[in-house]
This record gives C-alpha cells, structure tokens and sequence, in this order.
C-alpha cells in the first residue's frame, strides 16, 4: 500500500472513531433508563420504568430542565427488595400511589411538586433512619407512598392508558421545581381532607415550621371523605383510652381547640388527653371530633380525614376546580413559600453519590 493511500486509510479511520466515542460514551446510560434497569433483579420480571421521553419532557415553548442523572433508590416493603429508578419516574409513582387520578390537572400538579420536594430534601438531608443501606426512602405512607407501572396496571386495569397519561403530563409540566422555604426545600406534608381549615404542625407534631400554618380551606366540604362516624361501647372506649367515666351521662370536656379548630386537649374524669392521642387510640380520622353517649355505646363524629398539616389534597382539587394553578394551590397551603428549580440541588445529591 502506498504512503498516500495508508494516509487516506488512517485518516478515515480516525474521523469514524472520534464520531463514534461521543456515542459510545452516552448509551449505555440512555439504554438503561429505556429499558427500565433497577438493578439485578426486577420485581415480577418486568420493565418498572416508564420512558422517559413521555415522562420528562419540557412543557412547550419552556427548557428542558437537567435532572443529573438522579436515580432515587426506594424499598420496596412488600418484597423486602430495593427498586432503583430515575428521579422523575418516581414522581409518577408517587403521584400515582397518592392522588385520585380523576383529580383537576392544576391538583395532580401540586402534589407532583410536593411529591418531588419530599424526595429531593429526603436524599440532600440523607436522612436514613428506619431505613436499610442504600435506601433513599421506602414506599410506605411513613414516606411516601409509591407503585410502580406493574402495580399501576394491575390496580387500574382498563383505565390504565388514561390515569398514567394525565398523571405524567402533570409530573412533566413540573419537571425540575420543587417547593422552597428561604431557598431550602419544605417539609411538604399533607393529607387527605381538613374540616375547614389545616392545622399549624407544632399543633400536632412538635416541631413548628413557618410555612405550615393554619389556613382556610372551604373547598374541603365537598369532599366524600368530610365527615365520619365510629361507635365504641363505653368498656372499649374506657379500655382503649384508659379512662373511667365518671358517670354514662357524659363522656368529658374538650378544654382546648387549635387554631384549626381541632381538638387540643380534653379531660375525661379528671384525666388530660391530647386530641391526637384520642384519635390515635381510637383509630378516628380526624382530631376535630365531638362525641354522646346513647345508651352504652360512644357515638363519635370526625370531620375531615388525615392530620391536617399542609396540603389538603381534596383542598387543592377544590381550588383547582374554581380556576387556580397549581402555584397558587401550594402558595396557600405552604405559606411563604416559592416555586424554584431544583437544580442546584440536583448537582449536589449527584456530588454526593
């Protein structure tokens, strides 16, 4: 071969390998979010990621925002297995797990935004109590509730396509923001359904955040979940508290209200119970309750279904019903608060791995 035709040769040869190197660098990575790779083993033997392509994308005419390659780590308690999945697609199964699907598309949204600040605080904090090595979080109501696509598909069979096409246009349309607090990200709690308002957290946990203060949030009335009723004859009402009546005529006196209108306190034959213990130990939804005796039962009636603090999530599908966005939902039930990007704080869990 002559010099000029080996010089041809290499030079090809060159150009086809420095084209190639950029591709062989980023597939292995694409590949894997593709094809759903959680590891070595795959609960069921499925595919749990969904693409991403479907999941992630920016809204029209916004940027996509950079996700950093964040892979969240979950426990799966059920199976006693560790599920690992991009950021984003966790979000869907936690928006999924958590929210009717039927919801307002501005409420999915909110809860996409609370559900993305809990994980990312979760993994910047590192906090890893009750948890095994290399968990991120679990996939209990002690964290948040997460399914993955096979669990989704299982539960909501013939309306699969529907619920997991809206539940991630809600996830994508807030891709990259989460819930800050003077630039740190919040506590973001919430529950189900308030009896008119939500409670100041200090009220039924022992810490007190500024932005998880009581709020009005009327839309909760149309909820199915508003108002409940349980029945305990008088010896299993005594027996569960640990309490003797001083008479069957009447049960005790409520001393206390928070400013959410709930139960604080209450005496019961000279005996002080705190509105969350008496919910606890009877099992009740909600700490705003008022209770008679009939005969020898306890008549106890609940409004509103959960703890209080934060979010409503039947508030936040009311609100969205009326018109407002989802900024304006979490605004109101996280009081000075702002919606950011994450960012920053995406870099610094990848720095941390």
């Amino acid at each position: 071969m002559t010099k000029v035709k080996l010089y041809i040769v290499v030079t090809a040869l060159l150009i086809v390998v420095t084209l190639l190197v950029p591709t062989i660098l980023v597939l292995p990575f694409n590949e894997d979010q593709a094809s759903g790779k959680l590891g070595e083993k795959q609960p069921n033997g499925q595919n749990q990621a969904q693409n991403p392509t479907e999941s992630s994308q920016a809204v029209a005419g916004q940027q996509q925002p950079t996700d950093y390659g964040v892979e969240v780590a979950v426990y799966r308690t059920a199976s006693q297995a560790m599920e690992r999945l991009p950021l984003e697609e966790y979000v869907i199964g936690v928006v999924a797990a958590e929210m009717p699907a039927d919801f307002e598309i501005e409420a999915l949204k909110a809860q996409a935004l609370t559900a993305r600040t809990y994980i990312v605080k979760q993994m910047l904090t590192q906090n890893r109590v009750g948890l095994p090595d290399g968990a991120d979080t679990a996939d209990t109501e002690l964290h948040q509730v997460y399914k993955n696509d096979t669990e989704l598909r299982n539960l909501w069979k013939s309306d699969y396509s529907w619920k997991i096409k809206k539940i991630k246009e809600a996830v994508a349309q807030t891709a990259g923001q989460i819930i800050t607090y003077n630039g740190e990200p919040i506590t973001a709690t919430f529950f189900s359904t308030s009896n008119g308002y939500t409670e100041n957290s200090e009220d039924y946990w022992s810490n007190s955040f500024p932005y998880l203060r009581s709020v009005e949030s009327p839309w909760d009335k149309q909820s199915p979940k508003f108002s409940d009723q349980k029945i305990f004859t008088i010896s299993v009402f005594e027996a569960k508290l640990g309490v003797k009546l001083a008479s069957k005529d009447s049960v005790g006196t409520i001393i206390e209200r928070t400013d959410g209108k709930r139960v604080a306190k209450v005496k019961i034959n000279g005996k002080t119970l705190t509105g969350k213990e008496i919910r606890e130990k009877l099992g009740l939804k909600s700490t705003d309750f008022t209770w008679t005796v009939k005969g020898d039962n306890i008549v106890i009636n609940t409004k509103g279904y959960g703890h209080g603090v934060g979010m409503s999530q039947y508030g936040a599908n009311g609100m969205a019903t009326s018109g407002k966005t989802y900024q304006e939902i979490v605004k109101h039930y996280y009081q000075g608060v702002e919606v950011a990007a994450s960012d920053t704080m995406l870099a610094q869990i990848t720095a941390k791995k």
